[in-house]
């Protein structure tokens, strides 16, 4: 079944890990033993492990921050710096599709089109698996030197916009803060709603998630968040904002990080007790909110920052998000309902706020 990701931050992994996502995460994982540098965790996303598990679509983020807190390649010290490192992440997918490995997608026509080459592709019309699309999503809003800035981003092709990461960030409290909007985050959903953009919710605290619903019209998600009911902790959602992000038809994406799936994680714990099956609990959970199938989907965000040590322990790369389709058959779920689940109430979004 074809699925679309909305989290993978292989840009990041790429430029500041050095890391060849060209190539499958086995080999990934051979050429990084023994390396002190390497990327953080055991691989497990590589472009042709996408194309191996079906993944026909992700949202492909730029991820720098700059909180005052500096740390390398993620926190910046400046505004200049985050701008820089940000736009060096947005040139490497260029570069990629212009090479033929993925394909950027910036408009719903060439989402249609690119899913509609998949789709023959399953069918078995054509022979070669086609180049992942890739959509950019721009994590965290601190690369935007000015709210306006935004305008030149989206531009040069980015699609999706989250307005924080951790801590208080330059447009809004983040995870673990319990700061909201600032000025220049205010000042910025004006300039999404302006170019129709649909805000992640993603990362935001709870007093930002409140302030954000209230000011901002358009279309909201959330690419990668659990169920707070499930793993009580603030990088969760509660039940009321889940519901918020339902009832404006918008999707929350699963990830597959431990310490989002299991209460009370720890390193030390490694991937014992979690599953497959514990991501499909929170996909339940968010099914049960809804009443329906419409608003759950994957957002696996299994190459930020960890690897398959910090993956549920039956996924050996992205290519096992498949197991997921046999796990919700077994609950009794129907073959529409997985569909949607797996792949589309990400295209029903997209194709909504694609230009």
């Amino acid at each position: 079944m074809l699925i679309i990701d909305a989290h993978l931050d292989l840009a990041w992994n790429a430029l500041h890990n050095n890391r060849d996502v060209t190539r499958a995460a086995r080999d990934i994982r051979a050429q990084e033993n023994g390396i002190e540098a390497a990327a953080p965790g055991l691989a497990t996303v590589g472009i042709p492990d996408l194309q191996r598990g079906w993944v026909a679509v992700v949202a492909g983020t730029v991820f720098t921050r700059c909180t005052g807190k500096p740390a390398a390649g993620v926190d910046f010290h400046t505004p200049q710096h985050c701008h820089a490192a940000g736009r060096g992440q947005l040139e490497f997918y260029r570069a990629l599709d212009e090479a033929g490995i993925i394909r950027l997608i910036t408009t719903a026509a060439g989402l249609a089109d690119h899913l509609a080459l998949w789709r023959r592709w399953e069918a078995g019309a054509t022979r070669e698996t086609p180049a992942p699309g890739l959509i950019v999503s721009l994590e965290c809003a601190d690369p935007l030197t000015e709210p306006e800035a935004l305008n030149d981003w989206h531009a040069a092709g980015v699609r999706l916009l989250g307005l924080a990461h951790y801590g208080l960030c330059r447009y809004a409290g983040g995870t673990n803060s319990k700061n909201g909007l600032t000025d220049r985050g205010r000042k910025l959903l004006k300039v999404m709603a302006q170019l129709n953009m649909p805000l992640d919710l993603s990362h935001t605290s709870d007093r930002s998630f409140e302030e954000a619903v209230q000011s901002f019209d358009g279309p909201i998600f959330a690419s990668h968040s659990n169920c707070r009911t499930l793993v009580p902790q603030q990088r969760q959602f509660a039940n009321d904002q889940l519901q918020t992000i339902i009832d404006r038809d918008g999707v929350v994406g699963t990830a597959f990080d431990c310490w989002m799936l299991k209460p009370g994680w720890t390193r030390q714990d490694g991937n014992n007790g979690v599953t497959l099956t514990t991501v499909a609990d929170h996909i339940e959970h968010v099914c049960q909110l809804a009443g329906n199938s419409r608003h759950a989907a994957i957002g696996s965000d299994l190459d930020g920052g960890f690897g398959q040590e910090q993956s549920p322990a039956d996924l050996d790369t992205i290519a096992d998000l498949q197991k997921i389709v046999g796990i919700l058959e077994d609950r009794g779920y129907a073959s529409e309902d997985i569909a949607n689940i797996m792949h589309g109430n990400w295209e029903r979004l997209f194709l909504r706020v694609l230009p």
